[in-house]
């Protein structure tokens, strides 16, 4: 976990999984180099490659909520 997020508890523990596949999926997408099993080191990744990715799954999240709340 990031260093923020000590003795934090996961509402949803099954979301951190989910979370998971997307990013690796996306970044698939986008081309970037990293493979899922890589123990989550992204320090040969760009800044921007990265914050594409979280962009990109941000994006989907609202879309994904927005189908959801608003069934559009």
């Amino acid at each position: 976990m990031a260093r923020g997020q000590w003795g934090k508890q996961q509402l949803v523990p099954e979301a951190h999984q989910a979370l998971d596949n997307m990013k690796y999926e996306i970044a698939a997408e986008l081309g970037i180099p990293v493979y899922q099993g890589s123990e989550d080191y992204w320090g040969n990744i760009s800044s921007r490659d990265c914050g594409a990715v979280g962009g990109s799954m941000t994006r989907k999240l609202v879309q994904d909520a927005e189908k959801t709340i608003f069934g559009f």
